[in-house]
């Protein structure tokens, strides 16, 4: 397979985004729409875009503005709704900066039912802890991921994923590193993201000093892809306590960059359920934390990538699509197991994933446990439906 990645796409392309022509539809008065995601990955470009042929009356900032963050922070309604209540929509970006924005989002609802709300935030322990509750009955959740295979389908065909296949594995799928048009630029930007902006959240929202603990814990689980992970054992090779790994893995997963995944289990003797696995929210970020950008001839780590873009990849498909999917892997204590076990609606379908052409069987003790869940190997002659 051609293993160019300066050919990943057409020179200089717009991606143009699953939500792209939906933020009219998801936008209602009296409620605040919620948009999470990771650093980077388009949410302030999407609301722009919409708002460039908004007619109504705007008002645009973020929880930057030192004015606005008084203001809203001051929980007082005589002072928060003179200033609001002749604007018909209303967006905040990085909302989690405000502290309490939940209470404030609230008021505005509130009081001015008229109003329309989007709020953007790339740490859900920021934004969502502060917005949950307040703001129940009272908003729309969606979620923005690096570019997914649903969207690159659309523009390019299926046809442009399987030949650039090796690259977003290695090189991942933020929206810079798609539209850059060299390797020079890729790994430039990749590099930026890890230095810059990654743990930003993290560092910032809970005062933690020590960020290259962080980093060497996420070297640790980039090592891990598809297996199981040892909190324990994290802890001995870091020199920190199991409870503060697990604060930083919590971290992580908050910040949208790590995804844990449990044990599946309905027959608690033979089956491995405390344990948990974890998938990074993008490979290439995957591979620059390990400092490993190497083209997909010389990596001998293929086959954790292809597992953590198909798992990532259909959890996108289901976020967009709105399906409530339960994920989790299986494995027993005899060391049977499947990559990926999906629950909807008691439905159990269950998935090997396969680099290459391989086909696998179901293991035995699934087939006696769970005689009707579904079990199909993904490798690359079927990916695209699976993913797309």
């Amino acid at each position: 397979m051609k293993n160019n990645p300066d050919q990943t796409t057409p020179k200089n392309p717009t991606i143009e985004r699953f939500y792209a022509n939906k933020l009219d539809q998801l936008l209602n008065p009296g409620k605040v729409l919620v948009i999470y995601g990771p650093r980077q990955v388009g949410k302030t470009t999407l609301v722009q875009n919409y708002l460039n042929s908004y007619s109504g009356k705007l008002f645009s900032s973020s929880g930057d503005d030192l004015d606005l963050k008084i203001l809203l922070e001051s929980q007082k309604f005589s002072r928060i709704i003179p200033f609001f209540q002749d604007y018909d929509l209303l967006f905040l970006d990085e909302a989690q900066r405000i502290n309490q924005i939940g209470q404030s989002l609230k008021i505005l609802v509130d009081q001015l039912p008229h109003l329309k709300i989007i709020a953007t935030g790339s740490s859900s322990f920021g934004l969502a802890n502060n917005i949950g509750e307040p703001l129940v009955g009272r908003q729309n959740i969606i979620r923005l991921f690096p570019i997914s295979a649903i969207e690159l389908r659309q523009q390019f065909g299926g046809m442009k994923i399987k030949q650039d296949l090796e690259n977003l594995l290695v090189f991942g799928s933020y929206p810079e590193v798609i539209t850059s048009s060299s390797f020079k630029k890729k790994t430039k930007y990749l590099r930026q993201l890890r230095d810059s902006y990654l743990l930003k959240d993290v560092l910032e929202l809970q005062n933690i000093k020590n960020s290259r603990k962080i980093i060497d814990l996420l070297k640790l689980i980039a090592f891990q892809i598809g297996k199981e992970v040892s909190h324990q054992e994290l802890g001995v090779q870091l020199g920190m306590s199991k409870n503060t790994v697990e604060k930083y893995l919590d971290l992580l997963e908050k910040s949208f960059i790590l995804i844990n995944v449990r044990g599946f289990s309905r027959n608690l003797r033979k089956e491995i359920t405390k344990s948990s696995r974890y998938y990074f929210y993008d490979t290439g970020v995957r591979n620059v934390i390990i400092g490993n950008l190497n083209l997909a001839s010389n990596r001998d780590d293929l086959p954790q990538l292809w597992e953590n873009y198909l798992f990532l990849e259909r959890m996108k498909r289901h976020a967009y699509l709105e399906k409530d999917v339960s994920y989790y892997f299986w494995r027993t204590y005899q060391q049977q197991e499947i990559d990926l076990v999906e629950e909807n609606k008691g439905e159990l379908n269950a998935y090997e994933f396969k680099w290459g052409s391989k086909n696998a069987t179901a293991p035995m003790t699934w087939k006696k446990s769970y005689p009707k869940a579904t079990f199909n190997t993904i490798n690359q002659t079927n990916f695209l439906e699976f993913v797309s």
